[in-house]
C-alpha cells in the first residue's frame, strides 16, 4: 500500500499558463520524487503598462511517500 501527500506550488512564466505549469513540475521533480499528477488550483496573469508581464499558477502537485 502507498501513501501519497499533496503540497502546493507557485510558478510563473513570461510565455503562457501552459509554460508556468511545464516550469512548476520541473522544478519540483529536482526536490520531490514520485510525481504523479498535479492540478492547476488557480491562475492569475500580472498587469504592466497594459500587457500580460507574467502568467502565475498555483499548483497542487501529488506525490508518492517513499518507505
Amino acid at each position: 500500500m502507498s501513501v501519497a501527500k499533496v503540497t502546493e506550488i507557485i510558478s510563473s512564466s513570461s510565455k503562457s499558463f501552459d509554460d508556468a505549469v511545464e516550469n512548476g513540475i520541473k522544478r519540483a521533480s529536482k526536490t520531490l520524487k514520485g510525481i504523479t499528477g498535479a492540478w492547476v488550483a488557480d491562475q492569475k496573469v500580472t498587469v504592466d503598462d497594459g500587457k500580460i508581464s507574467e502568467y502565475r499558477v498555483v499548483l497542487k502537485v501529488t506525490f508518492i511517500l517513499s518507505d
